[in-house]
């Protein structure tokens, strides 16, 4: 496969008709340094994929509109391109393509974004997992009782596309936080985010949408959430391009869940928390199962299966072998 919009396939050799048979896609940055290039032979055997096959198209982080509505053209018209995963791209692929999808999910048009790619017979879907996987994700470290027994907050940092999941997730919970503070380094990106709870009928008391220019005031924003709150970096820094949202003087809750949502990566805000780790009894937590959560939802959507409990956690035990 030779195209400006796409990396060599992983393990080509394992699937020698790479070109002729189907493949699934992987939409990012840096597609090729994701661990999902050795995990995913590994899944396709569990769950008995047609392919073996992902092949990553890498777009840079400032993509023109073109360049999106060429990418979802060619996964649209190769009938041998089962679909893609979005990960960076996937408020811009809406902005700039939706127009080009046959069907678009709920969660795709009330948050703008699109995550999964697929195709159902003639037609061309998108959905946007991440208020699912994000919330699956959480279940898995958090008490399902934590905010009721604690009355903690959640401060997201970053109001993209997972930061956007992530708090329509906790307006979804029975569990509710007491509060949940957005941050963002633009008014832009916030008014976006407020229309988006808006259409959905969140609770008008529950988000606080707050601007933060400059690391320090970021720092100030996590200083204040009360104790065992959930402190989350959904901004991209540390894994796409270096750095963190908050400076290293930033002083976390005490007892607080700090969650890094990326795995891989210079990771900065992951190891300003292990510093603190200790001293302020956190609960630090990395992006892991969040990516198992991601892959596993779109692989299914795509190749249209029912994933089990049980089988997410077989997936979770090879993404393991190789992490």
């Amino acid at each position: 496969m030779t195209s400006p919009l796409t990396s060599d396939p992983v393990d080509p050799a394992a699937d020698a008709t790479a070109t002729t048979s189907n493949y699934m896609g992987f939409v990012g940055v840096t597609t090729g340094s994701s661990s999902i290039m050795k995990v995913f032979p590994l899944w396709a055997d569990i769950l008995g994929l047609p392919t073996r096959t992902l092949i990553g198209h890498d777009l840079p982080m400032d993509a023109d509109p073109a360049q999106y509505r060429a990418l979802v053209e060619q996964i649209r018209d190769d009938p041998h391109h089962r679909g893609a995963l979005v990960t960076t791209h996937k408020m811009n692929v809406y902005a700039a393509a939706s127009d080009l999808f046959d069907e678009l999910d709920p969660f795709a048009v009330s948050c703008a974004e699109i995550s999964s790619i697929s195709k159902r017979g003639a037609l061309l879907s998108g959905r946007a997992k991440d208020p699912i996987t994000v919330d699956l994700a959480l279940n898995d470290f958090l008490p399902a009782d934590h905010f009721a027994r604690t009355g903690a907050a959640v401060v997201i940092l970053g109001a993209g596309g997972s930061g956007t999941a992530l708090s329509w997730a906790l307006a979804e919970r029975d569990d509710a936080p007491s509060r949940v503070i957005v941050t963002a380094r633009s008014q832009q990106k916030l008014d976006h985010l407020r229309e988006v709870h808006r259409q959905h009928g969140t609770r008008a008391d529950l988000i606080e949408y707050v601007v933060t220019r400059t690391p320090e005031e970021a720092d100030a924003v996590v200083a204040a959430a009360p104790a065992g709150s959930v402190i989350a970096n959904a901004t991209g820094l540390g894994k796409d391009r270096p750095g963190s949202p908050v400076t290293d003087a930033v002083v976390f809750p005490e007892d607080s869940y700090v969650w890094e949502f990326n795995y891989r990566g210079s990771l900065e805000f992951l190891h300003q928390a292990r510093a603190q780790e200790q001293a302020r009894r956190l609960h630090v937590v990395d992006g892991w199962r969040y990516f198992i959560h991601g892959w596993s939802q779109v692989v299914a959507d795509v190749f249209e299966l029912d994933l089990t409990p049980e089988v997410v956690e077989q997936l979770a035990e090879a993404a393991e072998s190789v992490r």
